[in-house]
């Protein structure tokens, strides 16, 4: 079918010009919001993932920071009024929140091949993008025959004096019970049973008068360098850092470390879903990952990263040679379930 060609007047085609400039051009209509958990960790994904995200698509990239506050989303979704695009999240609240329709059920064609990530990083709504593990450290230079494990940790008459935990049911109640001789394999059967709770309290029971609890991932290892503390359970990207910056010889103990992993989730009816994807796509990236954890010792989730990370930060890093060989991977079925009642029953217990 032929069109007919209508000439318009100059004024007219100028605004009509303008007009359709002002829908087309990406560079200044779009953008994405990114959400994560500030401090360090956000830092780092500026120049791995937000930066070139930018360069590469001409989206902008507009950060905001939570502290897990999985109300505000679902409200978000059930108003309809949108604003957020991409959150970190960790993993029981990918679980909750695919259960709950809060997020969007990823299309993994649109990231990559699954194949291409660490077992357990892929989620029906989650794309892995780091882990971290809860380990222990001591000062090396103040103890020459380090501890090995958890039993150790407990092992006051051989290392005299406090150890550092973090005030929370969550990992502690696992530790405990890796401490009394229980298998990682083993840990969540007898967990989730009240004698195995009451197992972990007792053996919790047995350290309560040399324990110093902290809350923040800062506190471990300034409490460790002071000498409040002769070693501490920490987050080992923390350990790292103030051991590198402050040229502390703190060594960590991986055996029977607690791993996590925080995803990247896409809100259910974000307006700039192909954008989200577009981000995604570029996280998963063995190169972008690599500027991530060159800076933050966390583990990558992407295969093929390490290749790309300094040897003298690889290993540090929970991914590396032999660091997992007896790691405890975090339920997060299970702390969805019994979370509530036993952080109520551990934050008694702390207080008697």
């Amino acid at each position: 079918m032929k069109m007919k060609l209508f000439v318009l007047p100059t004024s007219l085609a100028a605004l009509a010009v303008a007009a359709f400039v002002g829908v087309t051009s990406p560079a200044t209509a779009e953008e994405l919001t990114i959400v994560g958990w500030g401090g360090t960790t956000q830092a780092a994904h500026k120049p791995a993932y937000f930066e070139p995200f930018m360069k590469e698509t001409g989206v902008k990239v507009v950060e905001d920071e939570w502290s897990g506050e999985m109300a505000k989303i679902r409200a978000m979704v059930e108003t309809g009024n949108i604003s957020w695009d991409v959150v970190q999240v960790e993993g029981p609240e990918v679980e909750q929140g695919c259960a709950e329709g809060l997020f969007e059920k990823l299309d993994w064609s649109k990231i990559t091949d699954k194949s291409n990530m660490v077992d357990g990083t892929v989620k029906e709504c989650g794309a892995g993008i780091l882990i971290w593990s809860v380990v222990f450290a001591y000062d090396g230079d103040k103890i020459k025959d380090g501890p090995k494990n958890w039993a150790d940790f407990w092992n006051v008459k051989k290392w005299p004096g406090k150890r550092g935990l973090r005030r929370g049911a969550k990992p502690m109640l696992e530790i405990a019970l890796m401490a009394d001789g229980v298998p990682r394999g083993d840990v969540y059967k007898i967990l989730g049973t009240p004698d195995g709770v009451n197992r972990a309290f007792a053996k919790l029971d047995e350290l309560k008068p040399n324990i110093l609890w902290w809350k923040a991932g800062a506190e471990p290892q300034q409490r460790l360098g002071a000498g409040d503390v002769v070693m501490t359970a920490a987050y080992n990207a923390w350990v790292y850092r103030i051991a590198d910056e402050e040229g502390r010889n703190f060594k960590i103990v991986w055996d029977g470390n607690q791993f996590s992993t925080d995803y990247w989730t896409i809100i259910k009816g974000s307006k700039n879903l192909d954008e989200a994807y577009k981000f995604l796509n570029l996280s998963m990236r063995p190169d972008r990952q690599a500027v991530f954890f060159n800076k933050v010792t966390y583990g990558w989730t992407a295969k093929g990263t390490g290749k790309f990370v300094d040897p003298k930060v690889l290993p540090h890093l929970p991914t590396y040679g032999g660091n997992m060989d007896n790691a405890l991977e975090t339920s997060g079925d299970f702390w969805l379930e019994n979370g509530e009642s036993l952080e109520k029953r551990f934050q008694a217990w702390v207080a008697k």
